[in-house]
C-alpha cells in the first residue's frame, strides 16, 4: 500500500485521531489551566484568555476538554483492547474446537447480547464500586459479545480452508492454528471491527458519564462535561456543545478510517492478501 493511495477522507480521520491522542498524551503541558482549577465566573463567555469560555464552576472549558481527551481515550482504548482480546480468543477457540465448546460459548454469547447493553451496564455499575477499573471491565465484557459474533463468523470461514486442514493433519495444536493460520487471514475485517468498537466505546463511555455512572467528578471526561453544563443550554450558553462536538468529531474521524479499511477488504480473507 502506498501513501498516495490513501483517500483524503482517511487522512482527515487519521489526523483527527492523532490530534486527540496528542492532547491526551501531553495534556498537562498543552492545557492552559489545571483540570480542576477555577479561574473565573460561572459560564463566563469566550474571550482571549478562555477560548471556549468557562463551565458551570468557572473552570476553563478548553483545559477540561484537553484533560477529558486523556480520560476518555484511555478508558475507551483499554476497554476496546480487553474486549477485542477476549472476544477474538473465545470466538476463535469456539470455531476451532466446534462441538460442545462452540455451543456453550455461542449460546452464552447470545444470552448476553439479548440483554440491552446500556440497561445491563447501569445495573452492574450501580451495584459495584464506582472506579475506573470496574468501568473498563464492565464496558469490555459487554462489548466483547459483539466482537465474538464477528470473530466466530470470520474464523469459521477460514477454518474450513485447506491450509488449516493441512495444519491439523500435521498435528499442530489449537493455539498454533488460531494464531498462525486463522488470525493472519482475518486481520482486515478484525481491524475494521476494532475501529468500530473503539468508536462505540467512546460513545458508550460518554453516555454512562452523562448518566452519572461513568467517570466520576472532578475528573474531566467529555460525557461528564456535557452533563455538567447541560443546564446552560436553557440560557443560550454553549458550554455543553463544545464537548458534545468533540465526541461527534472523534467518532466521525474513527468511522472515516474504518470506512477506508472496509473498502480495502474485498472479502473476509484479509491478512495475507494484497497489502
Amino acid at each position: 500500500m502506498r501513501l498516495k493511495d490513501i483517500p483524503i477522507t482517511a487522512w482527515i480521520g487519521m489526523i483527527g485521531i492523532a490530534i486527540a491522542f496528542i492532547f491526551a498524551l501531553f495534556a498537562p503541558w498543552i492545557a492552559p489551566y489545571g483540570e480542576t482549577q477555577v479561574v473565573g465566573d460561572v459560564w463566563a463567555p469566550a474571550d482571549a484568555n478562555y477560548v471556549f469560555g468557562l463551565d458551570n464552576l468557572g473552570r476553563d472549558i478548553l483545559s477540561r476538554l484537553i484533560y477529558g481527551a486523556r480520560t476518555t481515550l484511555m478508558v475507551a482504548s483499554a476497554a476496546t483492547i480487553i474486549s477485542f482480546s477476549l472476544g477474538v480468543i473465545l470466538s476463535f477457540t469456539a470455531a476451532v474446537s466446534r462441538g460442545i465448546v462452540d455451543t456453550v460459548f455461542s449460546r452464552f454469547n447470545d444470552l448476553m447480547m439479548s440483554i440491552p447493553t446500556l440497561i445491563f451496564a447501569l445495573v452492574v455499575l450501580a451495584v459495584l464500586p464506582q472506579n475506573m477499573i470496574v468501568l473498563i471491565l464492565v464496558m469490555a465484557i459487554l462489548d466483547s459479545t459483539r466482537v465474538y459474533r464477528l470473530g466466530r463468523a470470520v474464523a469459521l470461514d477460514v477454518a474450513v480452508m485447506e491450509f488449516v486442514e493441512a495444519a491439523k493433519l500435521r498435528g499442530e495444536g489449537k493455539l498454533w492454528i488460531i494464531f498462525r493460520e486463522i488470525l493472519p487471514n482475518t486481520l482486515s475485517p478484525l481491524l475494521a471491527e476494532f475501529g468500530l468498537r473503539f468508536a462505540f466505546s467512546i460513545l458508550f463511555l460518554s453516555t454512562l458519564s452523562f448518566l452519572g455512572l461513568g467517570i466520576q467528578p472532578p475528573a474531566a471526561d467529555w460525557g461528564g462535561m456535557v452533563k455538567d453544563n447541560k443546564d446552560g443550554i436553557i440560557f443560550g450558553i454553549s458550554a455543553a456543545l463544545v464537548p458534545g462536538t468533540a465526541i461527534a468529531v472523534l467518532a466521525v474521524c474513527v468511522n472515516l478510517v474504518v470506512d477506508w479499511l472496509l473498502k480495502r477488504t474485498s472479502s473476509l480473507k484479509g491478512g495475507r492478501g494484497d497489502a
